[in-house]
């Protein structure tokens, strides 16, 4: 292990091209692009170069790295970064239920030990950026930024970094300050975030001299939701990725380097399945129409919707607000649902308007609604890719009697694995009990039933749409496999049958450290395996984990996180 010696805050920046007078460089490099993938990559290395990233590629082995199920950001990358499946880590979704009662995940939720932690039982020094689902920090040997999931000013470790970077590089954002509406100003944002985390790894190596360095671009992922198909800005954001990367590169120096995603990205070619659409016509799921239903995963915000309060509405109002009440409900009998509603008033840019001035009574009128307690099944959330069945005993409200769980399992099974699209394709590639992807101490949080879509080229949808099937609720989606690439000191030989579990054994291979046998993954085949010992992956409260969230109450942070994963298409 390289010795270390005392570090204050840095002279001079990132641009710097020599590492020797100012770091020892860092022993094992991971550069997380979030949903990036071989098809996008190749075609960028053929169009715009990317030299940094290909020359990743280029020197070392390559190849697709399977995700997990489900293949989203904030379950995905504490996968790769515990080495354990969502059954043992505890994060399913964007949300974290209890009930009917919801918040957003944050990294107290992550129930097994991070990488760097275990890292730092042996004496190894880790600087983190960006990486999604780590906020608030745990206590550890190193320095960490929270990136994704995580509120703005966020807390970091150790206590008041954030205003030492600050002080140092000037403003710090995990998201871009941009509403999407203009390309230009989007990828102006896109690349002052992107450069943010190069200033801000820089700073951290300069201040902590790491052995392991681990830093996450999102933006990789979000221009795909925000502006699909559109070439233009995703070389945009790659070249800014790619720059920083090359900065980092300099100033680190690895001895080994890797790129790894959470998940692939794709074009969506096929249709939208509504998945609660079909368990209502089978009897399974129960729908109400109008009045104020049963609770939307996504709130409705009287504050958000309408000027005003019912107490202050003059005769004339509330009489208008009747008549319109019951002309939505009336549309909505003619499938004018509040979602197709909602895509028309965009088109026409007319949805904020109406947002800010339509009742919230108006919007619940208008919407066909899953009455959750009344319903033996149902689809949660599209993001949690499965259906929950309504178990008495366990759930709020439950309605399946034990005795009847298996069977009333095996028979919806049966009924979607055998769903086909207009068009004669089969919707799903896999629809299985839970215990098929999950299992530990956490997988009763997760679905009964996985639904996995062929190629992931089908939408699936919670939403009621007045039909089972429709065009894809977004034109690009996320796709099983993302990406690794593996260069320098301890590489050697072919990459094969990859998965996102396999990062963390593997890094810990690189550090000379065993797996724990509890670990979900194996080491890559392109890495010498140092064995596996018996040690718990499961985090312990140690009494010392932070209590409150730094200036923000936790309502608020939910409130902005969850608008902006409604932007993103992810929360319906």
């Amino acid at each position: 292990m390289r010795s270390k010696r005392d570090r204050r805050h840095p002279q001079g920046d990132c641009n710097e091209q020599s590492t020797s007078a100012d770091s020892d460089g860092i022993q094992t490099l991971v550069i997380g692009l979030d949903g990036a993938c071989l098809p996008i990559l190749e075609s960028l290395f053929e169009d715009v170069g990317l030299p940094h990233i290909q020359s990743i590629f280029d020197s070392g082995v390559t190849g697709a790295l399977e995700s997990q199920i489900p293949p989203w950001t904030p379950s995905a990358w504490p996968s790769l970064y515990t080495g354990v499946n969502p059954g043992k880590h505890g994060v399913f979704s964007f949300l974290d239920y209890k009930g009917y009662d919801w918040s957003v995940v944050n990294g107290t939720n992550v129930h097994a030990d991070t990488l760097w932690e275990h890292l730092s039982r042996q004496g190894i020094t880790s600087v983190v950026v960006n990486v999604p689902v780590t906020h608030p920090p745990r206590e550890f040997n190193g320095a960490l930024i929270p990136g994704y999931m995580a509120p703005e000013s966020p807390r970091c470790h150790p206590s008041g970094l954030l205003t030492d970077l600050q002080d140092t590089i000037g403003e710090y954002r995990i998201y871009p300050d941009t509403t999407a509406a203009n390309a230009t100003e989007a990828v102006t944002e896109y690349g002052d975030v992107i450069q943010m985390r190069g200033d801000a790894f820089c700073y951290l190596v300069d201040r902590f001299d790491p052995d392991f360095g681990f830093v996450q671009f999102q933006q990789t992922d979000t221009i795909f939701h925000e502006f699909p198909g559109d070439w233009e800005i995703v070389r945009a954001v790659y070249e800014a990725v790619d720059e920083q990367i090359g900065r980092i590169l300099d100033k680190t120096n690895p001895d080994t380097v890797l790129v790894v995603s959470d998940h692939g990205i794709g074009e969506m070619n096929s249709s939208g399945f509504y998945v609660n659409e079909f368990l209502a016509e089978h009897g399974y799921t129960v729908v109400s129409q109008g009045g104020s239903g049963m609770p939307s995963w996504v709130p409705v915000r009287e504050s958000q919707l309408r000027k005003g309060d019912d107490s202050t509405e003059s005769e004339n109002s509330s009489e208008d607000t009747d008549l319109l009440r019951r002309l939505t409900a009336v549309a909505a009998r003619f499938g004018l649902t509040t979602h197709r509603a909602g895509t028309l008033l965009a088109a026409v840019g007319l949805r904020d308007f109406v947002a800010a001035h339509v009742p919230g009574s108006i919007v619940r009128a208008s919407n066909r609604q899953v009455d959750f307690p009344a319903s033996q099944a149902y689809m949660r959330a599209r993001i949690e890719c499965g259906v929950r069945i309504n178990l008495e005993g366990r759930d709020p409200e439950g309605v399946v009697p034990p005795e009847r769980y298996e069977d009333v399992r095996s028979d919806i099974i049966d009924l979607l694995r055998e769903v086909e699209t207009p068009d004669g394709k089969p919707v799903f590639e896999k629809v299985a009990r839970r215990e098929k992807y999950f299992d530990g101490p956490d997988a009763e949080e997760a679905v009964d039933i996985v639904t996995v879509p062929t190629d992931f080229d089908h939408f699936l949808s919670a939403e009621l749409a007045g039909q089972m099937f429709a065009d894809p609720g977004q034109p690009w989606n996320h796709k099983r496999n993302g990406v690794v690439a593996l260069a320098g000191t301890g590489v050697d030989g072919s990459l094969s049958d990859a998965h996102i579990f396999d990062v963390t054994p593997t890094i810990l291979s690189l550090f000379d450290i065993p797996k724990s046998v509890e670990m979900d993954g194996n080491v890559f085949s392109c890495v010498e395996s140092v064995g596996e010992r018996a040690y718990s992956t499961r985090r312990q409260d140690t009494g010392d984990e932070p209590t409150d969230m730094v200036n923000e109450p936790n309502e608020s942070n939910d409130e902005s996180i969850v608008n902006r994963l409604t932007a993103l298409g992810y929360l319906e």
